[in-house]
């Protein structure tokens, strides 16, 4: 996530919004109050009914359609355009879950809060997209470090571990197949892998039924 975090407050008039949103080329802002406790968010979509109706004043009919967009319209300060409650995230969410949230709400930034609901940082679409800016050979090492040499201690040896374009595959012969199924799970939570070819065998047993 982003930390450093521009905001508003309830009273930033409509200007003041639109110059930031301008100068820090962000699309959304958490309103805050008090301490930092998230009150709502301000977008892009919040200030566009007030250009849109700009040029002319909506019919009794067409206020009655659209009740929330002829209010911003009408509104000068963040309290009366802000969209409440803020949809918010936790700090120790993962990144798909972030990105399942945004997807589902269609929103491109999310304010990250603490237990009390203060302002943390925002994750933002692009905080998403740096995970797969990693290395292959970074994603490589992580896997081998945490779920390789953790699930498979005696035999982490024979689990080769490679990563092409974000694609991991595990292969190898492993003493114990019972982990098997939960490293596949493990290596595919890893920030920044795209896919998983889990190919690791384990001896078949053999004994009397």
């Amino acid at each position: 996530m982003t930390t450093q975090v521009i905001a508003v407050t309830p009273s930033t008039g409509f200007k003041d919004i639109a110059t930031a949103m301008e100068r820090w080329k962000v699309t959304a802002l958490p309103v805050i109050e008090g301490e930092g406790h998230v009150v709502g968010v301000v977008s892009e979509a919040d200030l566009l009914p007030k250009e849109e109706l700009h040029e002319h004043r909506p019919g009794l009919i067409e206020q009655m359609r659209r009740p929330g967009d002829t209010a911003k319209a009408g509104s000068t300060r963040a309290e009366n355009m802000m969209t409440t409650p803020a949809v918010t995230i936790r700090p120790d969410a993962t990144l798909p879950q972030a990105a399942r949230l945004m997807a589902a709400r269609h929103i491109k930034r999310v304010p990250v809060v603490d237990a009390d609901g203060t302002l943390q940082g925002v994750v933002s679409r692009a905080d998403l997209l740096k995970v797969f800016l990693r290395t292959d050979e970074e994603l490589a090492a992580e896997i081998r470090r945490t779920v390789v040499d953790r699930l498979f201690p005696l035999s982490h040896g024979a689990v080769k571990v490679t990563v092409s374009q974000g694609i991991a595959t595990l292969t190898g012969e492993v003493r114990d197949g019972n982990p098997i199924p939960l490293a596949e799970r493990l290596t595919r939570s890893v920030e920044g892998i795209v896919d998983v070819h889990c190919r690791l065998e384990a001896p078949v047993a053999h004994g009397c039924p």
